[in-house]
This record gives C-alpha cells, structure tokens and sequence, in this order.
C-alpha cells in the first residue's frame, strides 16, 4: 500500500458509522408490517446492494403492488427515531484521527439524506476531522457517483492521491468512476463474498488500515 495519498473519502454508514444491526432490525420490523417473510443478518448483507430499491426487492417486496417511496419514508422514518442507539464501528475515531495527525486531508461521502448525516457526524464531535462531509439531497439511497465527482472538483487534487474506503460494491464503482483508489471494509453491510467480485483491496476491520500504512 502506497502511503503518499494526501486526501481520503470516507463512506459512512457500515464503515465508520456501526448501523448494520439498526439496519436489519428496521427491515424486519418493515418486513413484518406488510406480512412478509423477516431475515437474517448474514441474508440481509448478501442482498444489500445499491440503489436501495432493488435490495428492497430482494428482501420480498412486490413494488409492483408496492409504492417503494412510501416504504422507504416509513423505513426512514423509524430510522430517524432510532439512530442514535448505534454507535460508531470499533476503531473508527481511532483511525480518523491517525490520518488527520499525520495531515491527510479527510471527506465523507454517503448515500444518507445529507442534512442528517452532518448532524450525526457533530453528534460524535467528529466534524473538525472533515474537510466536506457530503450526502445525498433525498432518502432513497441512490448512487454516490455524482455527488463524488462534484466532491472531487472541490479537493482540486488528482484522483491517483485519493483513497475512498467503503464497504459496499457500490463505494468501489464509485471509486472507478472517479479514478482513485479503493479499500473495501468486510464488516459493514455487505458480505465479504460480494465484496470479492470487486479487483480492490479488501480488509476485515479498521484496525487493519494502520497497518497497511506503517
């Protein structure tokens, strides 16, 4: 691992943000509500995928019968009431402030409504960190893609001196698209197995990123 990156774009949630398990149970909870059958946590991280409507139809929802804006405001929404019963992933602030001391440039990029995210992030007192933290204008999930390419003309460096680090397939096309590096986080809302169709770097926890760099 080359060590000279001087700007990194961090995911959030399942990569710093440990909301996994509220995930799951807010699905369940969804599932349950229109008589469908629940899943498991390891079910759930082999069909997570991006934009959001189609997990939804992974998971057993018939959005033919189903208007998908309806369950995914009703998803939101209980979401909202219950985020702060999740915490950040083990090793998070840790690593976050590991670059930062060593002067490397830090942004979130996420697919959460963008005005939620920043109020997260404060809750943690993490802001200060951050050069931009950057989310969507909606709460469906789409793709990051966009928004990173607006992202990267604001750093105003070259993408070969960016790392994004995700957890998702997603975050590792979006890297792609925009020309950076990638390393993908197995412990977040997709399975390793998934995550291994993408040709990137993959760890298990954090903690690992360290020692990639020393």
């Amino acid at each position: 691992m080359k060590n000279n990156f001087r700007h990194i774009i961090w995911d959030w949630n399942g990569t710093l943000f440990d909301d996994v398990g509220l995930c799951v149970d807010n699905i369940n909870w969804l599932l349950r509500k229109y008589d469908l059958p629940e899943i498991t946590k390891e079910r759930y991280r082999e069909i997570f995928t991006f934009p959001v409507i189609d997990y939804y139809k992974r998971a057993g929802f018939d959005l033919q019968k189903l208007d998908f804006k309806k369950i995914g405001k009703e998803w939101i929404d209980r979401y909202e009431q219950k985020k702060f019963e999740a915490k950040l992933v083990a090793g998070a602030e840790e690593i976050i402030k590991y670059f930062y001391e060593r002067g490397i440039e830090q942004s979130i990029l996420s697919a959460y409504s963008d005005y939620t995210l920043k109020e997260i992030v404060r809750e943690f007192g993490l802001e200060k960190y951050f050069k931009h933290i950057v989310g969507l204008d909606n709460i469906y999930a789409e793709s990051k893609i966009d928004l990173g390419k607006k992202l990267i003309d604001k750093l105003e460096i070259n993408s070969d001196s960016i790392l994004l680090i995700g957890d998702t397939v997603h975050d590792y096309d979006v890297s792609v698209e925009l020309g950076c590096s990638c390393i993908l986080v197995s412990s977040g809302h997709q399975s390793r197995t998934e995550l291994e169709k993408c040709n990137t770097r993959i760890v298990d926890n954090l903690n690992e990123l360290k020692e990639l760099f020393e």
